[in-house]
Parts: C-alpha cells; structure tokens; sequence
C-alpha cells in the first residue's frame, strides 16, 4: 500500500516507538496524528518530526472521541491507527498485587486500545478499509515472575487483536499485532527520556520498520502477528 496521502494516528506517539513510527509514516508522506498526556513531550516531538499533536488520554473516552472528532473534521478520512499507548507497573509476585495498579495499567493497555480500536473500527468499516497496528509484547505471549499485571494485559490486547481480525476481514480491514522484544526506549522511566541504545539491543526503529513493512504489503494480503526479537542481546 502507498502511504503517501494517508490519514494516520499513533498513539503514544511523543517517544519511543510511537514517535519512530510517527516518524517514519510521515516519511513516506503520510499526515500523522499523534497523541500524548504531557503536553511539552507532545509539542517536542510533534515540532520535531512534524507530527500533528493532539493532547489526550487513551483511557479517558471522552479524548477518545474528541481525538476521532477532531481527525475527520479537519481531513473526512481516515486510514491507519497505530494503538500504541502503553505502561508496566505493578511488578509484584502473586500474593502481593495491587488493585490500583491492576485498575491503572488495563484502563490503558486494554480498555483505552479497545476504545480506540472501535472509534477507528466504526470508520474502517464505513469506508470498507483500513487498517489497525497494536502494539503487544514478547509479553503477550509468554508470562513471567512478577509479571501478571503487565503481561496479562497484553495478552489481553492479543486477544483483541485476533477478535478483531474475525471482526473486521470481511470489511477489507486488516488488523495487525506487533510483540517487541526489550526496545531501548522510555518504557518504566517516569522521566520519559529514552535509553541509551546499545549495540546489541533493540531500538524503535526495527519495530518501526516492521509495522512500516506491514503497511506497505499491497492491501489483499496482511500479517496477522509478528514477534520482533534482538539477534544476540547477551
């Protein structure tokens, strides 16, 4: 698929993967929507790739609905949302889980990409095509020690990944999961300064390429999942 002309939304998009892809859609002559909950993050980043920024909550609906309002007002179309918003906290063995965190890690991870999914959806399915990239995790797939928070919530966002791919195939809507490995990104650092790449490690940009890759295949094909792993992170 030519990406040039598209109407995208990345989610989470002031840093890391998010503002990579951002980056890299707009490359390809996409406009590119990007949302954020701090403002000055936002309006760097936005300044910086050329984004166009629009402060929101993905777990609040009413931003929800504002962010869709304010897309189609400005452009009447609409083609990619990258959910990518995302959190860990909580780590915590079983025995020791908090509530509030539990709470606070879905209502985004989950309940905000499933609000999300559905505002795209409901425009996708009008038009009959579009497509939906959610960010996962090797999380997603596999659990680990103090881990049931983060990691239940992104296979939860799995599963909704795979039900709307039953949902939305017949609408010529291709629906994509991406599982990143550890990306040396801003991911548990309250700061929301980025780390510093290392040789061996993952970056933004190898997740980058692989939704770019996804999204460039003619639209009568699509990949349904995709894990991203570090060749030799040792």
């Amino acid at each position: 698929m030519d990406l040039k002309g598209k109407i995208a939304l990345v989610t989470g998009g002031s840093n890391g993967i998010g503002k990579q892809t951002a980056l890299q859609l707009i490359n390809e002559g996409a406009t590119v929507y990007i949302t954020g909950r701090n403002e000055g993050r936002l309006q760097a980043a936005a300044s910086e790739i050329g984004a166009k920024p629009i402060l929101a909550d993905s777990s609040v609906q009413v931003d929800v609905d504002r962010v869709f309002s304010q897309i189609m007002s400005a452009k009447q179309s609409f083609d990619i949302l990258v959910n990518n918003a995302g959190f860990g906290a909580g780590w915590a063995e079983i025995g020791e889980l908090n509530m509030e965190d539990m709470l606070r890690v879905y209502q985004t991870n989950v309940f905000g990409a499933a609000m999300m999914g559905q505002a795209a959806a409901n425009i996708f399915k009008k038009q009959k095509s579009g497509d939906i990239v959610n960010i996962g995790s090797t999380a997603s797939v596999k659990g680990y020690a103090k881990g049931s928070i983060y990691a239940s919530s992104k296979f939860a966002l799995r599963g909704l990944s795979q039900c709307w791919q039953g949902d939305l195939r017949p609408y010529n809507v291709r629906v994509m999961h991406v599982n990143p490995s550890e990306v040396t990104t801003a991911f548990g650092k309250e700061d929301g300064v980025s780390r510093a790449d290392v040789d061996n490690k993952l970056r933004s940009e190898e997740i980058a390429d692989v939704i770019l890759s996804q999204l460039k295949m003619d639209a009568r094909g699509f990949v349904p999942e995709v894990t991203v792993w570090a060749t030799n992170p040792w």
